[in-house]
């Protein structure tokens, strides 16, 4: 008969769910991505990209 392992990781409380397919989505430093449906959302914007108004124009 086979072990019953428990998995080894644990969920996050308040973990976010895919607005797309409803799947849990994996948490990266910068970015949430679903390996369901390879929906991505990113935590903050990129480097480098801003408003206007942030650079003085």
């Amino acid at each position: 008969m086979a072990d019953s392992k428990k998995p080894s990781f644990k969920y996050a409380p308040g973990g976010k769910f895919c607005p797309k397919c409803g799947a849990r989505m994996a948490a990266h430093e910068d970015r949430y991505s679903c390996g369901r449906c390879a929906y991505t959302e990113w935590k903050t914007a990129a480097k480098g990209q801003g408003n206007a108004k942030d650079k003085g124009a």
